[in-house]
């Protein structure tokens, strides 16, 4: 049966096979020059004017490896505990496109830069999986084909070589995937990764981050393989796991109906939700890998190793287990903070400022984002230093101020940039601890509140709480709470 006449499987069908899944990511590192020219990689230049003869493959050009590259690669390996050969070699991997002017891709073959490592996602209400990678490689990107958008796109296609020579590494993975969440886990931690180690911005709407799938099904207890489909070019997490689903679903219906599944390319269409075949991969293409011959071995010696390993920081998992272990957060809360590297360096300059990680840790997920969310801004842009959010939080435990005033300082310090020290200077509102004063602000209350007094006395010591608002309200925030409760215990 055609695979064009079938469309997908009911969950109870699908619920007999097992996916088995490997992806293939295309990763832009975050270096300012190409891989093998000095040539720019600034996105959202005017078309064909990041070039020079290397990357458009003019005759006698010759790469020159960018060493830096090198290095956002190693680093890529070690975050994903990947062994990192000595030796790696350059191979031609020969093709024709419109925008690949070379004729072929530098990329590697069979010596890549790492191989044998892994990554753990966790999917809700499953055990933590560990997903094996096979390889980590180097090579440059192509260009870029605009096949719409033009006034004559119906009869030709435009090419920007801008891309072409940008640094990528890919990483492949085992087959070790078994649900379109997985991949989704997988892709989420990998993205975070190589975030955290700064090698990338994994800018998907940019290109930086893109994914093909490899896709098949078999029955579940079966242990050999099926015949596997190629969904490229995924470059969105939702649009993967749409993709994955319908593939799977598909090859289901396909199956059960007494088709067969094809080795071919497809790709994922957004507006319909559906892949669709792109070109038959029943007899595999070849690329017809030779060694560059303009490069010679990259080898990397135990000194620049050494050196590179010096400059890994604390992956986020590590960093999630000891804010858990050395500050106490719940889970939820280390996994919040640890999401973003800047997020997870400010927490912990608020913590040591503030020597409060708990209160810390409330005071960044609550108020500091909430006002960040609203005015707009990142963590970066943050109008209020952690040190300066630490600080107001140490006032807090010293009991110079009150909860709710520091709330108030707090607007202000966000509206404002100044530290709660100068807003309190400037607004008169440092806390009333004066037993005097205080006792002045709370038998105007008392006297102000009879009934609710005859309650209290009549055992609703509830009615506490609301005293105590009073004498907060009277005093703009600004009594100082302990002492505000032991006063009003005992005049009562």
């Amino acid at each position: 049966m055609s695979s064009a006449t079938v469309t997908t499987a009911p969950p109870e069908l699908i619920a007999k096979y097992e996916p088995v899944i490997g992806l293939e990511v295309h990763v832009q590192l975050a270096t300012n020059t190409k891989i093998f020219c000095g040539c720019a990689t600034s996105f959202g230049a005017p078309p064909n004017t990041n070039v020079c003869p290397v990357c458009l493959g003019l005759p006698g050009a010759l790469p020159v490896l960018n060493r830096r590259a090198v290095e956002m690669a190693i680093k890529a390996s070690l975050a994903l505990h990947c062994t990192v050969n000595p030796v790696s070699r350059f191979a031609r991997k020969n093709y024709f496109y419109p925008d690949l002017p070379k004729g072929y891709q530098i990329s590697q073959y069979d010596q890549p830069v790492a191989e044998h490592g892994w990554v753990e996602i966790e999917v809700e209400n499953q055990p933590k999986k560990r997903i094996g990678i096979t390889r980590v490689h180097m090579e440059d990107d192509a260009g870029k084909s605009a096949h719409e958008g033009f006034r004559d796109s119906d009869r030709y296609t435009y090419v920007d070589l801008n891309r072409s020579g940008t640094p990528l590494i890919e990483i492949v993975t085992e087959p070790d995937i078994r649900s379109s969440d997985e991949a989704y886990a997988f892709l989420t931690q990998l993205k975070q990764v190589l975030q955290y180690i700064l090698v990338s911005t994994c800018d998907m709407e940019k290109g930086h981050l893109r994914c093909d799938a490899n896709v098949s099904v078999r029955l579940k207890g079966a242990e050999k393989f099926g015949t596997k489909a190629e969904v490229k070019n995924l470059n969105s997490f939702r649009f993967l796991k749409q993709a994955l689903e319908y593939e799977i679903s598909r090859q289901v219906a396909l199956i059960e109906s007494g088709g067969r599944v094809m080795q071919e390319t497809r790709l994922f269409n957004p507006d319909t939700g559906e892949t669709a075949g792109m070109r038959s991969k029943e007899h595999a293409h070849d690329y017809r890998y030779f060694p560059e011959p303009d490069l010679v071995p990259l080898r990397i010696s135990d000194e620049w190793m050494q050196s590179i390993c010096s400059e890994m920081v604390e992956l986020p998992a590590d960093r999630r287990a000891r804010f858990i272990n050395e500050y106490g957060l719940r889970e939820y809360d280390a996994e919040v903070l640890t999401a973003e590297r800047d997020l997870s360096d400010y927490f912990e300059a608020v913590a040591k400022a503030s020597g409060d990680p708990r209160a810390a840790a409330n005071w960044v997920m609550g108020d500091l984002m909430g006002a960040l969310k609203a005015g707009g801004k990142s963590i970066f842009d943050s109008p209020v230093s952690a040190g300066a959010l630490g600080e107001l939080i140490a006032l807090i435990g010293k009991g110079e101020i009150s909860g709710k005033l520091a709330k108030d300082i707090f607007e202000k310090m966000i509206a404002t940039g100044d530290s709660a020290p100068v807003i309190m200077e400037r607004e008169g509102l440092k806390q009333i601890s004066d037993a005097a004063a205080l006792e002045k602000i709370v038998d105007d209350v008392i006297a102000a509140n009879p009934k609710q007094v005859e309650q209290f006395r009549g055992g609703k010591t509830t009615v506490m709480g609301f005293f105590v608002g009073q004498v907060m309200k009277a005093s703009r925030g600004q009594a100082n709470p302990a002492a505000v409760n032991d006063i009003l215990k005992r005049k009562l």
